[in-house]
């Protein structure tokens, strides 16, 4: 531009802040949280230790139902699980605690955590890849008590979350708040049942994994995880407008 242009000199375009991330894109997320949850909660009980690594009320049943019938069982799994999954909330609660969900999208420290879940499930496909799909004693226990470390984890997390959040590890209660002010009301909210049929599909498809491709069957919370965390760090940008001039 010559120095007679009577447009002036261009003003350089301001850098714009990241947009929020659609509600939809966060409702997704959860969605795939669930759906992950299932697929580990199928592969902890049947290929496991016939424990849940996220439903710590069907733990504490079958230890009350062992004591109650006198049966002689190893105590280990269900223990383990619940070692993990309280360590997982502790750890994820402090981690987070003080965090408040933003209107642009989930805390930082939210993702971080659910980026540490990632990480655990990836290391956990990998050891079970590797074992084929039988670990040893040993091992098992380690990826029990791994599984219910990462979903302790994430369950924490989805407390401080904000928006869009909702329980990813144990669904009794969003099925009773959905019938009685849901259906009951006329106000039903469609996402409630795709997260109970996204439970059923994530256990569907490690159980089937778990009987024609054994050594693959952690590597759908791998997955699911990680579309998660894309969908939640899913930013729309904001509108742009052409640089300035600057006044003649």
């Amino acid at each position: 531009m010559s120095e007679n242009d009577p447009r002036g000199p261009e003003e350089p375009a301001k850098r714009q802040a990241p947009g929020p991330v659609p509600e939809r894109s966060l409702r997704v997320a959860v969605v795939l949280l669930v759906a992950a949850s299932g697929a580990v909660e199928t592969v902890s009980f049947l290929g496991l230790s016939e424990v849940f690594a996220g439903v710590m009320t069907g733990n504490l049943a079958l230890l009350g139902m062992a004591v109650g019938r006198g049966e002689p069982v190893d105590v280990t799994a269900a223990l383990l699980a619940l070692g993990g999954f309280g360590a997982g909330t502790a750890i994820a609660g402090w981690y987070t605690r003080g965090s408040t969900g933003a209107a642009t999208g989930w805390p930082r420290r939210v993702l971080l955590v659910l980026a540490a879940d990632l990480v655990l499930w990836g290391v956990g496909a990998l050891v079970w890849g590797l074992a084929g799909g039988r670990p040893a004693e040993t091992l098992r226990d380690l990826l029990q008590f791994g599984a219910a470390t990462a979903l302790g984890g994430q369950s924490a997390a989805m407390v401080t979350a904000g928006r869009a959040a909702a329980p990813t590890t144990y669904l009794t209660g969003t099925l009773a708040a959905y019938i009685v002010k849901g259906i009951g009301t006329g106000r039903a909210d469609v996402w409630v049942p795709l997260r109970l049929a996204s439970l059923v599909a994530g256990a569907a498809l490690s159980a089937a994994l778990l009987d024609h491709a054994r050594a693959w069957a952690l590597l759908p919370p791998v997955l699911l995880t990680g579309c998660a965390l894309l969908a939640a760090g899913l930013r729309m940008p904001r509108p742009t407008t052409g640089p300035k001039r600057a006044a003649a």
